[in-house]
């Protein structure tokens, strides 16, 4: 009995991940989950422990997952309709990471190394090009960076101001009071009283 209770969670849980009437919200929230939170902290913990296998296990899922990535945001747009396609993007992710199935050092060994070993030069240039036209255009465009830079720190601090005012507002003054009959006080007023004593000690 407590056997079966313990594994009719997970059952339901499958059954609403791959459920053909499933809303994709579910699928694409537990592909983003297995895909990049759970890779993230597990790459955190190779570094923080100095874990040398664990470092090399979770750069070959990067390089893979990257590429799956750019594959996907070409073609997102046309796999989008394909019936299952989050659950069996979701099958990849958890294949790819899987202890025993070694799924992103396979894909790397198999066809990304190969294909970047023979497009390396190539992919270099492009590399070098873009790197130079990118200088370039910052040397070119110093003004205007400078001009954007500045105008984007004024609105943070807008926005700062407006979000304190908005979350701790300023004490209003009640109407009638001392403190708001001298906050209505103008200078103008002041400047006319401060003349008018002036004008009364010139006489005396």
């Amino acid at each position: 009995m407590a056997l079966l209770a313990a594994t009719i969670p997970s059952e339901v849980g499958l059954r609403v991940l791959f459920c053909p009437l499933t809303s994709n919200i579910v699928t694409r929230a537990a592909c983003c989950t297995i895909g990049i939170g759970l890779p993230l902290y597990s790459t955190f913990k190779a570094i923080e422990n100095k874990n040398q296998n664990e470092r090399e296990k979770w750069l070959l899922y990067w390089a893979v997952y990257g590429s799956f990535s750019l594959v996907e945001a070409v073609s997102d747009k046309v796999l989008y309709w394909c019936p299952f396609y989050y659950q069996i993007k979701f099958a990849c992710l958890v294949w790819l990471q899987f202890p025993s199935g070694h799924g992103s050092k396979y894909l790397y060994a198999r066809y990304l190394r190969p294909f970047l070993q023979k497009h390396q030069d190539t992919l270099d240039h492009l590399l070098n090009s873009l790197s130079h036209e990118i200088e370039k255009f910052i040397s070119n465009h110093q003004q205007e960076i400078q001009f954007t830079k500045a105008v984007a720190v004024r609105c943070a601090i807008t926005a700062n101001k407006v979000l304190k005012d908005i979350i701790s507002p300023a004490h209003i003054h009640e109407p009638g009071t001392a403190e708001s009959r001298n906050a209505q006080t103008s200078p103008q007023s002041q400047d006319l009283v401060s003349n008018s004593d002036s004008e009364l000690e010139a006489e005396n």
